[in-house]
Formats: C-alpha cells, sequence, structure tokens
C-alpha cells in the first residue's frame, strides 16, 4: 500500500502529485524536478505533514528566492497544509525589530507543534542568517527544503557554501526546481551536493567536471585554466538522478488544468518608498479637490504604477529611473523555465529595459520586440521568428495594445506579465495568444506583483475578471485604490 494512502489531503492532488509523493515521502534526500505549474510546493507540504503526523520530523525550514519565498507564507502553507495540523510558522526578516525578535523565539519553545521557518536563500549569505538557520536546524528535527534549487548552482558562492554546511544537521533534504540545469549540466553538482554527497559519487566539482564535460587547457594573463568546450557522459549523469528524483513536464500531466496562474511577489525598493508616498500624498490631494472622473483618477494610478515597475515620468518630459526589484525577479523567473517566453509589458520603457537584459544575457538574437515603435513591416517576421522551433528567438517581447489580439504565439507555453495593462479585455485578449488552437501544453501565466502598491490592486481585479474603470468610481471607491 502506497504510504500517502493513509493521510488526508486538504486539497486533492493530482495523479501526478501522488506519484511524486509516493515516490520521495520517505526518502531523506530528494529532488522534485517539476516544471514550474505542476505543483512541486504542494508535494513538499504534503510530505513534511505527513512525516510530522508520524512524529518523524517537528521542524521545516524552507528557503526561497525573495519573489517565491513570500508566497509560501501567503498561499503555499494556508492552502495545502490541514487546519487539524499544531503548527507555527515564521517567515525571516531582515528588520530587526522587537515585534521579528519574539516570532523568532516562538521557533525555540519546547512545544510539540510543527514549527515552519520560511527564509530567504539571500540570508544564507549574511552571518546573522545563517546562525539563525543553523539554531534551528540542530534543535528541531527538521526537513530542509531549497525551493528554486538552481540559486546555489554556484559551488562557490557564499550562499552555497554556507547551505551545504548546514544540510548536515536536518533530518530530510529536499530541492524543488522546475529547470535543475539552467546553462549547463555542471549546475547539478551543488545542488546534489546539498542533498547528500555521495548520490552522484562524486566528492568534488572538479572530480565531477571532469567526468561530464570536455575541458582544454587555456592560459590568459600567466593564469592557467580548464575550459569547458562540451559535454559528455549525459546518460549516465541522468541514469544516476533517477535514483533520488522526480521529473516531470506540463505536458505530461494529464489532468492539470488548461491555464495556470502564479504570482511573483516584489518588494519596493526605498528609492520607490520614498517617491510612491509623495505621488500618493499629492493624488490624494489633487482628486480631494476636483470633480473626480475615471480619466483623472487613471493618471493617477498610472503614476502609481508605473512608480511600482521602477520609473516616473518628470513633468519635463524625462523619464527618471528608480531603483527596482522587478528586472531582477523577471530574470530568476526566466532561469526557472524552460523554452519559449511571452513577455508583456505596459510601458515602452519597460519594453525596451527588458529587451537591452535579455540581450545582453542572452544574445541580441534571442528576442523580438513588439510594440507601436516598431514598424508593421517588421512585425510579421518577429512573430515567424518567435514560431519557428529552430529560430533563436526566445523571448517575445511586447504591450497588449499593440500584440494583444489576433495573433498567434503558440511556441510558447510561459506567458509572463512583467507589468499588466489596466483593461480586462486586452489582459484576456493577450492569454489567449498563447492558448489557442495550435497549443498542445498547459500554459503558465505568472504574474509579478509589486507588494503595498496599486500595482497588487491591478492584478487583483484582472484576476477576478473585474473591468478597473467600473470599479474606481462611486461612493469615493477610487480612494481605495490610492492609499
Amino acid at each position: 500500500m502506497p504510504y500517502m494512502s493513509q493521510y488526508t489531503y486538504k486539497t486533492t492532488p493530482y495523479t501526478h502529485q501522488v506519484d511524486a509523493l509516493d515516490m520521495s515521502c520517505e526518502k531523506e534526500s530528494f529532488a522534485l524536478f517539476m516544471e514550474m505549474g505542476c505543483g512541486k510546493s504542494k508535494v513538499v507540504i504534503d510530505n513534511f505533514v505527513k512525516l510530522y503526523m508520524d512524529k518523524k520530523l517537528n521542524g521545516v525550514l524552507i528557503v526561497a528566492p525573495k519573489g517565491v519565498y513570500d508566497n509560501w507564507f501567503t498561499y503555499e502553507i494556508p492552502t495545502h497544509l490541514p487546519d487539524e495540523i499544531p503548527k507555527s510558522i515564521v517567515k525571516w526578516s531582515n528588520a530587526n525589530t522587537k515585534k521579528n525578535k519574539e516570532n523568532l523565539e516562538t521557533l525555540f519553545d519546547k512545544s510539540d507543534e510543527l514549527k515552519i521557518f520560511i527564509m530567504n536563500i539571500e540570508a544564507f549569505s549574511t552571518k546573522r542568517g545563517t546562525e539563525i538557520a543553523s539554531k534551528f536546524l540542530m534543535e528541531r528535527q527538521c526537513m530542509f527544503i531549497i525551493d528554486e534549487s538552481t540559486t546555489i548552482k554556484n559551488y562557490k558562492a557564499k550562499r552555497t557554501v554556507n547551505t551545504v554546511r548546514l544540510g548536515k544537521y536536518a533530518y530530510y533534504k529536499r530541492i524543488l526546481t522546475g529547470s535543475p540545469v539552467t546553462k549547463s549540466p555542471l549546475d547539478l553538482f551543488s545542488q546534489c551536493y546539498f542533498l547528500d554527497p555521495s548520490l552522484l559519487g562524486f566528492s568534488s566539482y572538479f572530480s565531477f567536471r571532469a567526468r561530464f564535460a570536455d575541458l582544454i587547457e587555456r592560459s590568459m594573463n600567466g593564469r592557467n585554466f580548464k575550459l569547458v568546450t562540451g559535454y559528455k557522459n549525459l546518460n549516465e549523469l541522468n541514469e544516476l538522478l533517477k535514483s533520488f528524483s522526480f521529473r516531470i513536464l506540463k505536458k505530461d500531466c494529464l489532468d492539470l488544468p488548461p491555464k495556470v496562474y502564479i504570482k511573483r511577489k516584489i518588494e519596493m525598493t526605498d528609492d520607490q518608498k520614498r517617491v510612491y508616498k509623495d505621488i500618493q500624498r499629492n493624488a490624494l490631494a489633487v482628486l480631494s479637490g476636483e470633480k473626480v472622473t475615471i480619466n483623472s483618477v487613471i493618471t493617477q494610478i498610472v503614476r502609481l504604477h508605473q512608480i511600482s515597475c521602477g520609473f516616473i515620468n518628470t513633468d519635463k518630459g524625462t523619464t527618471k529611473e528608480l531603483d527596482s526589484n522587478r528586472l531582477e525577479e523577471l530574470l530568476q523567473i526566466i532561469e526557472e523555465v524552460q523554452g519559449k517566453v511571452i513577455i508583456w509589458a505596459n510601458y515602452r520603457h519597460d519594453i525596451r529595459k527588458i529587451n537591452k537584459a535579455l540581450s545582453e544575457k542572452y544574445g541580441s538574437d534571442s528576442v523580438g520586440m513588439y510594440f507601436g515603435d516598431v514598424q508593421q513591416s517588421e512585425r510579421e517576421g518577429i512573430i515567424k521568428g518567435f514560431q519557428d522551433p529552430d529560430s533563436k528567438m526566445r523571448f517575445f517581447v511586447g504591450n497588449t495594445q499593440t500584440g494583444g489580439y489576433g495573433i498567434t504565439l503558440t511556441a510558447a507555453n510561459t506567458v509572463i506579465y512583467y507589468s499588466n495593462n489596466y483593461d480586462l479585455e486586452k489582459r484576456l485578449q493577450s492569454e489567449d495568444r498563447a492558448h489557442r488552437i495550435g497549443q498542445d501544453d498547459k500554459v503558465t501565466y505568472i504574474d509579478i506583483v509589486c507588494e503595498k502598491t496599486v500595482d497588487e490592486k491591478i492584478v487583483k481585479a484582472l484576476r477576478q475578471k473585474q473591468n478597473i474603470a467600473q470599479t474606481v468610481l462611486g461612493e469615493e471607491k477610487w480612494k481605495d485604490w490610492l492609499v
């Protein structure tokens, strides 16, 4: 009888999730290589809850990138963890406040409840973050989970070294990612080494590299080094992975819904907070002193939205760049997905910024821009190049005003909304560019959302299929959008 058959789920699992649980549930070390949208978070939640019920653990340390770790706290755990389980959930914060100290202290009381500690991977580059994680792992019987584990692919990085070192204190370890290999098979070494140094059978990165990479000697500035020119023995590597991993793609999940929606949250920087507060105060003053119209409210919403995206248009007609986490989050998401990607952005400024960043990282021929400034004569070639499976063009970057209607972009099964338009029809139409006749896969839609800004309200309204222009008026509802 499968181990998990004795467990009562809070949310019904898909067939592939049951298979993943049955394969991993009692393993001390395991990798869930599940494509984004396949529900790997639920799998590991059900796994550690069952182990807690069987008195095999009483603590869980979840580590994820900044844009992901908050999602565990606000959505994944509340959605999938059974309500009857006694638990205490603490989210790490860099702020050394009295409240945060009190929250951390709850992790170390002697109660029998399940203690869940959620941290961002960046904290493992700091002394304070590493010390508190170490204390938690040593005082509880823990499962140590690395979500989006490619964040520890660099074996030399400080956070990787600290994560691997602390892993020895965990009773169970899990790595979760949709793309364990982002650039090279060598990315796998430190991820698997975290799980268990013996799994791959190599005691060092260099011996692992020698087995699976073609190397030639090179010299530069008086320094000799080995240059990787290709890879070898990959069938052998795949066989090694099979013994401790579960791999599935969206196209193989027969009962998965055709559309999967994900939010990736980011925080405003101090630079954004300062400007946002000033513009917010001014918007409230302006609208309180005049007759409110849809256009006047939308104008203020646009200004606040632009700040959440990382820029502001000045009264002199220039654009001022603001420090922002949005582009960094986009690049992180792209590292986690495979295949071609549609990226929708609402502003010309954003489209050009995205194009520049992707061109620098992946090559200028990897990106096609599709918005009002692109000549009509060029647009057909961009669509053709994106749809061509043999083309180097991987990214379609456009706005929904120009590209959201009529065209076919079924080469992609990942759609990222870098920033949203406020028009519900444009959102629905843009979703259908990928999800239409000719699409054989499920499609994942990812919204990048800036917390505690009008951006959250825009995405919420669009997800609920509300027309924003119709919701901002009446009984001074516009104030709810601006505060």
